[in-house]
């Protein structure tokens, strides 16, 4: 079978991004033919302008913060497979090509992702020890990746898969939705929610898109206010006593310098 438009990258718009072009032409140069649509709950003439010279469908609905928005753009894919895509992010051309290619292998995926890099004011930084750290994380995953309780002592130490890399099996998550009540860790909740689940976490160990840092992006948003922090301290008691969270998030914190 074909694997041509198997996979939808479903856009998420906020505002008017000055790197949303960058985004789209990303996902329509796709060696890997996907569906390419955008979903924004805040419509402006800049992002219909983008869409219609793309050729992009561009339904919108009434938001209510990040989670809401996620579960409204999931909710316009018709495909099996689907990536909720970062306006501000950019992916390889290989993307599309090397996730399905790994979907067709492993079809009981819950979700298929890659390694990721960043870049900051154009250059692509230099992989950290936080970025090290969580790359070994997924490695170390995808060791027993079928295996709940492993996958969950992993993530018990941080949240090491990126939002934008991950393509999601519909199929398998029937019923998943992404917590709307929280702002910077939805993604975190939403990889201990599906490691609850039979399938496998499948992982691509390439670079294959860029998360882009920049002070307007949400990740900087949540760290500057500290609801990041906050946040991060209520993930690592879902899986930890109080004390041993607390001593794991004076560690955990200094990850967010990168985004500063």
């Amino acid at each position: 079978m074909s694997l041509k438009y198997q996979h939808t990258f479903v856009i998420c718009a906020y505002g008017d991004s000055p790197f949303l072009e960058e985004c789209i032409l990303s996902l329509v140069n796709q060696e890997l033919k996907s569906h390419v649509i955008l979903y924004t709950s805040t419509p402006s003439d800049y992002i219909e302008n983008l869409c219609l010279k793309y050729n992009i469908p561009y339904p919108s609905k009434i938001g209510g913060g990040i989670g809401k928005d996620w579960n409204n753009a999931l909710s316009f894919v018709k495909t099996k497979y689907a990536t909720i895509a970062h306006q501000d992010d950019y992916y390889l051309p290989t993307y599309s090509l090397e996730i399905m290619e790994k979907a067709s292998k492993v079809p009981d995926s819950l979700i298929i992702y890659s390694d990721y890099f960043e870049e900051k004011d154009g250059q692509k930084i230099a992989k950290t020890t936080n970025l090290k750290i969580k790359t070994f994380m997924l490695k170390a995953i995808n060791i027993l990746s079928s295996n709940k309780i492993w996958r969950r002592r992993i993530l018990a130490f941080g949240n090491a898969i990126c939002c934008p890399a991950v393509t999601y099996n519909l199929d398998k998550l029937k019923g998943f939705q992404f917590d709307e009540n929280l702002k910077g860790n939805l993604d975190w909740v939403a990889w201990y929610k599906i490691g609850s689940m039979n399938g496998y976490f499948s992982f691509v160990p390439k670079e294959l898109m860029c998360h882009r840092i920049h002070q307007e992006s949400e990740t900087s948003k949540t760290i500057s206010d500290n609801t990041r922090s906050r946040e991060d301290l209520e993930t690592f008691e879902i899986f930890w006593p109080r004390w041993i969270a607390r001593l794991i998030m004076k560690l955990y914190v200094k990850s967010q310098k990168t985004n500063n």
